[in-house]
């Protein structure tokens, strides 16, 4: 069973998420609308290996955080 602070701080990172990705609609639309329409001319293969690569820099930057002292 998840005790409390864990998943308080699940639904707090989830937040963040949300928070994060919604920044670029409000800052910039029309860049937004653009940079999506290329992304979808995009083969498949090619998101896929995007996607690889945010997740390892994703994975990364936990691995790190989670070895450092200061958490």
């Amino acid at each position: 069973m998840l005790s409390r602070q864990t998943m308080k701080l699940f639904i707090l990172l989830i937040g963040m998420v949300l928070i994060f990705e919604g920044l670029p609609y409000v800052a910039a639309p029309e860049s937004m609308q653009a940079w999506l329409k290329k992304l979808s001319e995009m083969r498949p293969d090619q998101l896929r290996i995007m996607g690889i690569v945010a997740m390892a820099i994703g994975l990364l930057l936990c691995w790190i955080i989670q070895g450092d002292s200061l958490f």
